[in-house]
């Protein structure tokens, strides 16, 4: 029988266009996933960027912060620099972790800003102002066993303050062994002179080891006064049990308001008024408490000198009367000053409560500085005068050398 030549080529075609679909089929699938993958690939790591650059403290951003901003203390920057063989819900941590830190900076800086604001800025920087320098002294002390004697050399002083009303002192200093204030012994007076060099040696002879141990070595400066009291520049202590004796061991010390309440000045009140439409500041001096003894019968004959200071100038002087041998006066005098708006901030007003002497030149006995720049006593004084004006604001002030 003979075949259908046609007929035998049917099944031919067939195959080939299976397979020709076949092929197509997994060339596209293979295509696509290739392209699926190169997506996933480039997605994966703009993400990844995208968390290094903005969802984790480790990047360069919040290394430089941490670097410029001081933390508080109780900050949650502490830790987090990656560790290994964290955990994978550390992930979690790291989405909330930059919102506390970035509160934790606003906090930071906030603090620093306020620490910068106009009024603290002064408090701020005139804590330091208030403590009163009075120089420094330097002296070595050693003990000799074999003639049971202690030795103390005072060489020189530093930086002492001007207890005179020509801006200088006459210093000596009294050495002590407490708790025995009998016995003492004194170097020479260094006439006008803030930096006096005595370099005097003084022996305490007779002086068991075993008691020295048990003594204070005390050192006081003082400036000497012809006609009245010497007065007390500061002082210094030194328990001979905290230094080593067996060689001449040598000082620098600051010296120290005298404890004993010989540096005591006593305190005035006054008030003061800030007129703004006026231009004018009233300073009423009312009265003061517990005044310094100038005068060697016990007392002094105090008054009130009121300086009006613009930029380190004096402008305006004015004065109270004399209050004869008085410890406690009442003045309740008042003064006005005129300053402008605009040079408030520069202006500095200096009170001043002296001694009168009939022989020889006015003693101070203390002074009062009222401005921006002044200690945080007075620093709150003129603020609130600021704050309430055309109302006399009153305080008591302790005065200072």
């Amino acid at each position: 029988t003979l075949q259908d030549p046609e007929a035998s080529r049917l099944p031919s075609r067939d195959v080939l266009l299976v397979s020709a679909i076949i092929t197509i089929s997994l060339s596209v699938t293979i295509v696509l996933c290739g392209i699926c993958q190169w997506c996933q690939r480039k997605l994966g790591k703009r993400y990844k960027n995208s968390l290094e650059t903005v969802g984790t403290p480790d990047s360069s951003r919040g290394r430089s912060e941490k670097k410029t901003i001081k933390l508080p203390s109780t900050g949650k920057m502490g830790n987090t620099a990656p560790v290994p063989g964290q955990t994978q819900h550390d992930e979690s941590d790291r989405k909330t972790e930059p919102r506390s830190s970035v509160s934790d900076l606003v906090n930071s800086l906030t603090s620093e800003m306020l620490m910068l604001s106009p009024g603290s800025e002064d408090d701020e920087g005139h804590d330091s102002s208030n403590r009163e320098n009075l120089g420094r002294i330097q002296f070595s002390v050693g003990y000799n066993f074999q003639e049971s004697t202690l030795t103390v050399k005072i060489m020189k002083a530093q930086e002492l303050p001007a207890k005179d009303f020509s801006g200088t002192s006459d210093p000596f200093v009294k050495i002590y062994l407490l708790p025995d204030k009998k016995h003492k012994l004194e170097t020479k007076v260094k006439r006008k002179n803030l930096n006096p060099h005595w370099n005097e040696t003084f022996l305490f002879e007779g002086f068991p080891y075993e008691k020295v141990v048990q003594r204070v070595l005390y050192l006081q400066v003082l400036d000497y006064d012809r006609f009245s009291r010497n007065d007390p520049i500061g002082e210094v202590s030194v328990p001979l049990n905290k230094v080593d004796l067996t060689q001449m061991q040598t000082f620098w010390k600051e010296l120290k308001p005298c404890s004993d309440g010989s540096g005591s000045r006593g305190e005035l009140l006054l008030s003061i008024c800030y007129n703004p439409s006026a231009n004018s500041i009233v300073v009423n001096i009312i009265k003061a408490r517990n005044l310094k003894a100038m005068d060697i019968g016990g007392t002094s004959d105090p008054y009130v000198k009121v300086w009006l200071m613009y930029k380190d100038k004096r402008v305006e002087k004015k004065k109270t009367v004399v209050m004869k041998r008085c410890l406690n006066p009442v003045f309740n005098e008042s003064f006005s000053f005129d300053i402008p708006t605009e040079k408030l901030r520069e202006t500095t007003i200096i009170i001043t409560v002296m001694d009168k002497d009939r022989l020889s030149r006015n003693d101070v006995i203390g002074k009062i500085y009222l401005s921006w720049k002044s200690g945080p006593g007075e620093v709150k004084h003129w603020k609130d005068m600021i704050a309430r004006p055309r109302q006399a604001v009153a305080q008591w002030h302790q005065l200072k050398a």
